[in-house]
């Protein structure tokens, strides 16, 4: 099982600059249970040229400055531990406490509270002076017939982009958005997962919705569809609104302000027919 997720994250970072991973603690803990340890191990023995940043969470319970120390508490826990396992390979770039200040949960439920006590262990791999990555291409949804295509597949929704830090698309979207009603309209069958993309915000998971001040901004901007098409008479059950952060960009770096508009986007994923 080990070898297992070494070799999937030896895969990812062969195609993506950057990635995630993030591991969890118990209510009012800095201490790592066996199972991030074993992540962690699996971490350590990576040997591509790799730069990690720390960044640890709280949920909303308590102070400001007492989760704020606590965040700060995890993130050295990780850090220490990771430098005790590390190769010469991978560096130990920063170590950040974010306390409560970057929930990524409404924290309405013992499940959702879980989610925010964690730390966020950002895996840069070390990029070629002027490297440009390029993220996988996916068809348009709207180039193939229903008949043709199959469940889990992901598609691109051309033109939906959004303006920076919003939840809000560019106008280009709503031919594009009615025609998707459309689709679902005649299909009643069809269930559809929106996966929602941020750019820039390489610093957080996902990045701060303006309007909400919420930290779940590709969440948001999915959502915002999702709540389109049930407006458009879609049943709410066949659509189910994710948030992808910034980890699957189309471009890496952005350069221009088009690599932006690109990067904020939403994708779909075929989840019945």
């Amino acid at each position: 099982m080990m070898r297992i997720l070494i070799l999937l994250i030896f895969l990812c970072l062969n195609f993506k600059a950057q990635m995630l991973t993030s591991v969890y603690f118990d209510y009012n803990s800095a201490e790592l249970s066996l199972d991030s340890q074993k992540k962690l191990d699996s971490l350590s023995r990576l040997n591509k040229k790799l730069k990690f940043r720390i960044f640890g969470n709280c949920d909303i319970s308590g102070s400001s400055d007492y989760n704020k120390k606590l965040s700060e508490s995890r993130a050295g826990a990780v850090g220490a531990y990771l430098q005790k396992k590390i190769g010469g390979n991978i560096e130990l770039q920063s170590l950040t406490g974010l306390g409560k200040e970057k929930q990524i949960n409404d924290n309405s439920t013992e499940e959702l509270r879980k989610k925010n006590r964690r730390v966020d262990i950002f895996i840069d791999r070390v990029m070629v002076s002027g490297e440009i990555r390029s993220g996988k291409a996916y068809a348009s949804f709207f180039s193939k017939r229903v008949s043709e295509m199959k469940v889990r597949d992901t598609f691109s929704l051309p033109n939906v982009n959004f303006v920076g830090g919003r939840h809000v698309w560019l106008s280009k979207a709503n031919p594009v958005l009615a025609q998707l009603a459309g689709i679902l309209k005649s299909n009643p069958s069809l269930e559809v997962e929106l996966q929602g993309h941020i750019c820039c915000d390489y610093d957080n998971f996902d990045g701060q919705d303006l309007d909400l001040k919420t930290f779940n901004l590709s969440f948001t901007r999915a959502n915002a569809i999702k709540e389109f098409l049930e407006q458009q008479g879609i049943t709410p059950s066949r659509i189910k609104a994710t948030g992808q952060g910034h980890l699957n960009p189309v471009v890496y770096p952005e350069r221009t302000e088009d690599d932006f508009s690109k990067n904020r986007r939403v994708e779909i994923v075929l989840l019945k027919k």
